[in-house]
């Protein structure tokens, strides 16, 4: 393990994501096997994988900042790493692409409200097992002006088109963060592509709470 100064992690289900600021590296350890006790520097963490959160409680330099976020802004249920996205925006639409596709909508520092949209290979899966003759890849450079005339344009502006068109009627910068943020990229026009966008919003929240 190489030594860091600080560390900023970002633990779901499947792995550990980890930002080091001073170098700008971020990495990945799977979270199956790997043990946080082997990191000896301060580390500031989001956590969704509620069965790792026992061995981070007995740590001293693991620090959870979920106490240290403004609940009030947002609603309990929430998921921690769309809040800390919330936090790195002051104005726009984040879009977090991943195995579901959030949608959420900050004005003037403030989280307006989201929602929760099937990721792309999920809506994929939907298509097949309706028919095989809706097995198709979808067409992230579609037209959404015009309506589909074919199969793989329906089929692409049914699944994501809407979605577009509804993130696009926002009138704001759109933040595009996930592991498909690259193929979604086209249906947005220009939006911005922060894929550690979350890093961003976890140092703001570390900021406001004076821990560093």
């Amino acid at each position: 393990m190489e030594a860091y100064l600080m560390l900023l992690c970002d633990i779901g289900n499947t792995s550990l994501h980890f930002y080091d600021e001073e170098s700008g590296r971020d990495y990945r350890e799977p979270a199956a096997t790997f043990d946080p006790a082997e990191v000896t520097v301060p580390v500031y963490y989001i956590n969704v994988n509620a069965a790792l959160q026992p061995r981070l409680d007995s740590l001293e330099n693991w620090t959870d900042l979920r106490p240290f976020i403004a609940w009030e802004d947002y609603y309990a249920t929430m998921g921690i790493d769309r809040v800390a996205a919330c936090e790195a925006v002051e104005e726009g639409v984040i879009v977090d692409a991943g195995s579901a596709i959030t949608v959420d909508v900050v004005r003037g520092g403030r989280f307006e409200g989201g929602f929760i949209y099937p990721g792309v290979s999920a809506l994929s899966e939907t298509y097949r097992r309706i028919s095989p003759r809706l097995d198709s890849s979808f067409n992230f450079d579609m037209q959404l002006d015009k309506m589909p005339k074919n199969t793989k344009d329906a089929i692409s502006y049914g699944a994501l088109g809407l979605l577009a068109r509804e993130v696009r009627a926002y009138g704001l910068p759109v933040y595009l963060t996930g592991g498909n943020a690259l193929e979604l990229m086209p249906l947005f026009g220009a939006p911005n592509h922060e894929p550690l966008l979350l890093f961003s919003g976890m140092k703001k929240i570390i900021q406001k709470a004076g821990l560093c």
